[in-house]
Order: C-alpha cells, then sequence, then structure tokens
C-alpha cells in the first residue's frame, strides 16, 4: 500500500472506530421548525431551490477571507497544506439553524485549487469519517488517488462543526475517543456504565448550550454554506465511513445541490444509531481469523504464534493478564496501563484494514503487549504511542467530546443500561471477545434527546457506492440496503477483502480506476461491478 494510502487508512479507517449504544427519545422540535414536515429532510429540501431561508442570506452571501494554513512553525500538518499551495478560510455559520439571527460559530475549510483550470470540473468536498473527524487535510492524501483527475477539481478539506479548527468543543473527558470493552463479567459493565454517565454528565455541565446543535444534519447544512460561499451552484462529495451518513443526509435534505457523490464503507441510513458497532460480531471474528492465519506464517517476526489458534490464545492470555493487573507499557514520560477494557479495543481498532502494513502494525502492537504481560519492558513506537495518547488520556478528549455529541444528537439509543447486558450476555458464548464490546453502553444512555428527526432516505440519488464484502467496521449489508434505497446508484464491491474505506486506501487499481473514471465524467457504470481483492 502506498504513503497516501496509509494517510487516507488513518483518517478515514480509524475514524469509526468509537461507536457504542445508548437512549432516549425524541424531545419536540424546536419553535423555529414546529411547522416543518416531521422529516425535517423534506422541510430542507423544499427550501434548497429557493433563496435561503429567512436570516440565513448573509452566511450564503460571504467571501471567503484565504490565508495560509500553518499556524506557526511547529503546525506541520498546516504547513503541509501551505507546502502543497492550499489555502484555509474560516466560514461563519449559525449554531442553530431554527435562530440564524443568534450565536454563530465557524467551520475551517481548506482548498487545493484545480490546476486544469481549462477542464475544470467543480468543487469535490472530502469528508474522512468518524463521526467527528476532522477534515482539513484530507485533500493532500486523496487528491493524489484521483491522478489526472485531481487537477480538474478545488478540492475541499473541511473540519465538520466543533472539530479540529472549527469551534471546538472539549468536555474535559479523561480519555479520547474509542469503544471499550465490558469485559468479561458484570463488574466491568458497571464500570462502563459508570464511565458513560460520567462522560455525559460533563458534556451537559460545560457544553449544554450547544449539544442540540451538534448533529449531522446541522453540519449537512453547514456544508451547503460552504457550496454558497464557494461560487458552486452544485458541489461533488466523497465520503468515507461515517461521511456517507454525512453526504446521504446532504442529498436528502438538499436535493438540487450536489453533482458527483462517492459513498465508501457505507452505512444503512435506517440503521445509523449511537450503537453503530452493534451486529458486527460476525465480520470482526472473520478480521480476527484472517489477520491471525497472516501473522502466524511470521511467527519469527511476532512471537504471537505458529498457527491462528496459537495467535488468539496468546491474545487471549495477554488480556486475562491485562485482567489481573493492567499492563505497563512505553518509557517515561510516555508510560500507559492497559487494562481488560482497553486491551481487546486496541485488537478491535486494528483490524479495520486488511493491507499488509496494517496487518504489520497490529501484529507489533500485540506483540510488544505480549512481552509486556510477561512483565518485559517495552519501548514502543512513535504511531503506537501516539494513539494511545489520542485514545486513553485526556489529549483526545476533544474529538471524543465531538463524535459523543454527534452520535448522541443524531439519534436515540436505550436508556436502561440492562439493555445493553442483556445484548451481552446473549452474544457472548458465540463472541467472548467481541460481544462486550459491540454491545456495550456509551455515554447517550444518559444524554438528552435529538432536536430533530433522524436521516431517512426518502429521494433517489444517483451514487457511486464502495464497499468491501469483509467490512468489519461497517458491514457489506449496509452498503446493500442504501443501493437498494437508491435505485439510480451503482455497487461497487471489492470481494475478498475485510476492509474499512476502499478508494485510495486498498490499493487496489480496479476500484481507485473506477471512482476516478466516474468522478471525471459524471457518468455511473451501466451496472454494478464486483473487483477482486
Amino acid at each position: 500500500m502506498t504513503t497516501t494510502g496509509t494517510a487516507v487508512r488513518r483518517a478515514a479507517a480509524a475514524a469509526l472506530v468509537l461507536a457504542a449504544g445508548l437512549t432516549t427519545c425524541l424531545a419536540a422540535a424546536p419553535a423555529a421548525l414546529a411547522a416543518a414536515p416531521a422529516d425535517a429532510a423534506l422541510a430542507d429540501a423544499a427550501l434548497a431551490d429557493a433563496a435561503p431561508a429567512a436570516g440565513l442570506g448573509r452566511y450564503y452571501q460571504q467571501r471567503p477571507h484565504w490565508h495560509g494554513c500553518a499556524q506557526g512553525a511547529d503546525d506541520t500538518a498546516g504547513g503541509a497544506l501551505d507546502a502543497a499551495g492550499a489555502r484555509c478560510a474560516d466560514v461563519t455559520v449559525p449554531l442553530d439553524y431554527g435562530d440564524p439571527g443568534g450565536r454563530t460559530i465557524t467551520v475551517a475549510i481548506s482548498r487545493l485549487k484545480a490546476t486544469d483550470t481549462r477542464r475544470r470540473i467543480g468543487s469535490l468536498l472530502v469528508n474522512p469519517g468518524g463521526p467527528g473527524g476532522p477534515g482539513l487535510g484530507i485533500g493532500l492524501t486523496v487528491r493524489p488517488v484521483m491522478k489526472e483527475t485531481g487537477a480538474r477539481y478545488d478540492v475541499i478539506g473541511m473540519d465538520p462543526r466543533f472539530t479540529g479548527r472549527s469551534t471546538p468543543l472539549d468536555c474535559g473527558l479523561s480519555s479520547g475517543p474509542g469503544l471499550l470493552s465490558a469485559g468479561p463479567d458484570r463488574a466491568g459493565f458497571e464500570r462502563q456504565v459508570a464511565r458513560a454517565r460520567d462522560v455525559a454528565d460533563r458534556c451537559r455541565a460545560t457544553n449544554a448550550e450547544v449539544l442540540p446543535h451538534v448533529t449531522t444534519r446541522n453540519t449537512a447544512r453547514d456544508i451547503d454554506v460552504v457550496r454558497s460561499v464557494l461560487g458552486e451552484r452544485r458541489i461533488s462529495y466523497l465520503g468515507y465511513s461515517y461521511g456517507t451518513y454525512l453526504g446521504t443526509a446532504y442529498t436528502q435534505m438538499f436535493p438540487t445541490r450536489y453533482d458527483r457523490v462517492v459513498l465508501d464503507s457505507a452505512l444503512d441510513p435506517d440503521r445509523y444509531s449511537p450503537r453503530l458497532m452493534k451486529g458486527t460480531e460476525a465480520e470482526n471474528e472473520k478480521a480476527y481469523d484472517d489477520w491471525a492465519d497472516w501473522t502466524a506464517t511470521r511467527d519469527s517476526t511476532y512471537g504471537l504464534g505458529r498457527t491462528r489458534e496459537q495467535v488468539r490464545a496468546t491474545l487471549d492470555g495477554v488480556i486475562a493478564a491485562s485482567s489481573r493487573e493492567p499492563l505497563t507499557v512505553g518509557t517515561a514520560p510516555d508510560t500507559f496501563r492497559l487494562d481488560d477494557s482497553q486491551v481487546p479495543a486496541l485488537l478491535f481498532t486494528g483490524m479495520a484494514d486488511d493491507t499488509d502494513p496494517a496487518r504489520a502494525s497490529l501484529a507489533e502492537q500485540m506483540s510488544l503487549l505480549a512481552q509486556a504481560a510477561q512483565g518485559r519492558p517495552t519501548s514502543l513506537p512513535p504511531a503506537f504511542t501516539g494513539l494511545l495518547r489520542s485514545v486513553f488520556t485526556p489529549a483526545g478528549s476533544a474529538t471524543a467530546s465531538a463524535q459523543t455529541a454527534i452520535l448522541c444528537g443524531d439519534v436515540p439509543a436505550p436508556r436502561d443500561f440492562e439493555t445493553y447486558w442483556r445484548d451481552i450476555e446473549r452474544t457472548r458464548a458465540a463472541h467472548p471477545l467481541f460481544a462486550p464490546l459491540a454491545e456495550s453502553i456509551t455515554p447517550c444512555a444518559f444524554w438528552d434527546g435529538p432536536r430533530e428527526a433522524p436521516v431517512r432516505v426518502r429521494r433517489d440519488t444517483p451514487a457511486l457506492i464502495v464497499a468491501s464484502t469483509g467490512d468489519p467496521r461497517v458491514p457489506y449489508t449496509g452498503s446493500v440496503a442504501l443501493h437498494g434505497r437508491l435505485p439510480s446508484s451503482r455497487l461497487l464491491t471489492l470481494a475478498g477483502a475485510n476492509q474499512h474505506a476502499n478508494y485510495g486506501v486498498h490499493g487496489n487499481s480496479c476500484i481507485d480506476t473506477a471512482v476516478n473514471a466516474y468522478l471525471a465524467d459524471g457518468r455511473l457504470p451501466a451496472r454494478d461491478r464486483t473487483c477482486a481483492a
């Protein structure tokens, strides 16, 4: 896999590791939307061909102030954008679209301008997933994958509201985003219940005013403001993972404002909820087995076992050791203590990509944990240190806060935490490792109810949907279901891969060529197509 593919994978595949399950019931719509149809998307769609709704004109008509992207000498991400010729801007949007005269926030965007201006197609906005994944720099990784087609687009990166350089949201959490395991017994589950309640309480105490507005619907509305600010009548869109749900929301809410749409590793909007990982146990078992087979053939490198069964047994032992006493890994100042809620989460996180570099990275991580379980000192590579810091320390608080707020603000989840315990116990026998992860509780069980109904598909969209048959994050059935709800769409399948995020990530020329052809000429394939991994 190329360096570009690795960067896209880190932006997209790692982003969806954080969803669990929760609850609430739908609250009444705000007064400004009280006259809207039951599905608020239809209200937005009704305005899509008209002038902006009352009070929104100043947002749609603003002119961007383009400037350099680097925010100081140590800003390597901004420096990379500057070096590539990108420019950045902050777009002002209302916190509450039902009260456009009220508080405003900013959304950070970047633009890599088209170099083939004679054949320029328009703007392509890219979202790496999440929810809550910053996208300001994603153009640097996507544009090379587009090859000559990339020169014909202004490639737009965007940090969705309350992420990255946009107006921030931080609940002051003790750790970052990520599903944690409820462990092997009731005591572990109770710890996750307490953690979920604490996160909800902290966010409510520090950000009560903004939480109702941290939603996918409002991010879709922000995208439409960005479209107008860029001077585009229509905007093209590429979304990975959760970004497919955001893209679907945009096409449903603004059906005349999009051009070409690529949805990679698509969620089924009718099944989107805070419990995004629920029901993915079988796909994760398959990915685990395949990774264990790969690792077993490299026992001389990683020392985890010579067969699939030996590799899995070694890691069962590592998890058991972390249950008796947290594993100490790393060296000062980056020392971490990992317990039996965290070790399974790391294993789960690493299986969203079946390319050799990703498998090697996971095997190296698990080898280090096996050494720690034996009481041996470990020195962590920088990438692993960065992952642990972002997921298990306060350094990841802002990302965790935004992601949790989006999931909880979009769709309600069960409030009775016994629901989650019953789901874990019902599934544990078949999936002892993954059931306590995929079925566990998250802060949405203690969140206030969403302000609007969730996005539902009511309008056909001629999108290109890309999916892997063994996706362990968003099962292939989600892409098939979305394809069925969008009769004019086409489904591009990567067969035989356990892959989350495909275009520009897996290194499959069949996938990349088909997507680039569609972005170049706007013509979907004549029929659904399957590419071999």
